[in-house]
């Protein structure tokens, strides 16, 4: 996965806009993670209503107030904004461990190539190895918050560290490796958030 981010730097959303620009820090931060691309705009009045609903989504998975381990899950805010201004004021509706691209970074257009992004807000995720495990997250998020997680992990390829919600230890019974689902190509129903209803790439 590192591959993917091979030769770019990722700023840390935090207070120090910490930067991670070399192949080590980069392996490191995504090494038996999967990936999570959030394609989003300030000026998106979509990706300003999907906003809290994103922010409950990774600040339940990544935040220690809620998780007992944060969530094996690196995600990455590729900007469509028009101004770092306004990029900039719509970091601060994520989470402190969010990543991203700086805002003059070409790459940004490559990512939306390459995942055929048509709207926003979008969002993909893939597997430790690159693979894709879907281009619907906005809408499994919107439908399944915090659980559609569960089903990215069962499609992925992640060695188990143990990531479960502090309320979910005594309920949450992981599938077996062997589940026939796992073998089927992870689909989800559509949702109130498809292409329709969201904001078209110029």
């Amino acid at each position: 996965m590192a591959n993917l981010f091979e030769g770019i730097t990722l700023i840390v959303n935090n207070r120090d806009r910490d930067q991670l620009d070399t192949p080590q820090e980069l392996e490191n931060k995504v090494r038996n993670k999967l990936v999570l691309l959030y394609f989003g705009s300030r000026e998106c009045p979509k990706c300003q209503e999907f906003a809290p609903v994103l922010q409950e989504f990774s600040n339940r998975l990544l935040d220690e107030f809620y998780v007992e381990r944060a969530a094996q899950l690196v995600p990455v805010y590729v900007s469509q904004d028009q101004t770092k201004e306004k990029e900039q004021q719509y970091l601060q509706t994520l989470h402190r461990k969010w990543l991203y691209l700086p805002f003059q970074d070409k790459y940004k257009r490559e990512l939306r190539k390459k995942y055929n992004i048509k709207v926003i807000p979008s969002i993909v995720v893939l597997k430790p190895n690159g693979d894709l495990i879907t281009r619907n997250g906005v809408a499994e998020i919107s439908m399944m918050g915090v659980g559609c997680f569960k089903n990215w992990w069962e499609a992925s390829e992640i060695i188990d560290r143990n990531f479960l919600l502090a309320e979910d230890f005594e309920d949450w019974t992981w599938k077996s490796m062997t589940d026939p689902l796992r073998q089927i190509k992870y689909k989800v129903k559509k949702s109130g958030w498809g292409g329709g209803h969201r904001r078209p790439m110029k």
